[in-house]
């Protein structure tokens, strides 16, 4: 099932997710770089990644809700789609409430502060595999088109598939 948004022939949800799982995890690392006391403005840095990483998981979560609705009802595809969406918006709010519990001390966050933070980051790694799961194995966001040999999306309408598969060779 192809993607219902597209920008240059390629899902833009696609295209944003790299953007909040980034962010968000890159806070992360900065964390953890405090709570090892090797970096002096790491909490600071963490902070301003979280807020970036929420503002742009709210970015891309339009347009994986567009590409859901459009899915067949009763399908695989719904049920994991439900699951990783709804587990995202889990993972936004448990950011945010991290990003809630620095701002009075962005220099030394509370110890709620970095379990909300952790806990966003492993339900992160569980919805970003059910993402995978969407494309991988259920051809969410694919196009019908898709072969090793496709034309490149910016090369005009795509052909359909019999016509861009190598046909065999027969002897004669």
């Amino acid at each position: 099932m192809e993607s219902k948004v597209k920008l240059f022939g390629h899902p833009v949800h696609q295209m944003l997710v790299v953007f909040p799982l980034g962010l968000l995890a890159g806070s992360v690392v900065f964390d953890l770089m405090h709570l090892s006391r090797a970096g002096g403005t790491a909490s600071s840095v963490a902070f301003a990644l979280i807020g970036a990483g929420i503002v742009a998981g709210l970015l891309a979560a339009p347009f994986g809700l567009i590409d859901w609705l459009a899915l067949p009802h009763g399908s695989r595809a719904k049920r994991v789609g439900a699951v990783h969406g709804l587990g995202n918006v889990a993972v936004l709010l448990l950011f945010a409430l991290s990003f809630w519990a620095r701002n009075d001390s962005v220099s030394q966050p509370p110890t709620i502060a970095f379990v909300l933070s952790f806990a966003g980051a492993g339900l992160s790694l569980v919805t970003a595999w059910l993402g995978g799961e969407m494309v991988d194995r259920l051809g969410v966001g694919v196009s019908p088109h898709a072969n090793v040999n496709a034309r490149s999306s910016l090369d005009g309408p795509a052909l359909p598939p019999a016509a861009t598969r190598e046909q065999p060779h027969v002897a004669r």
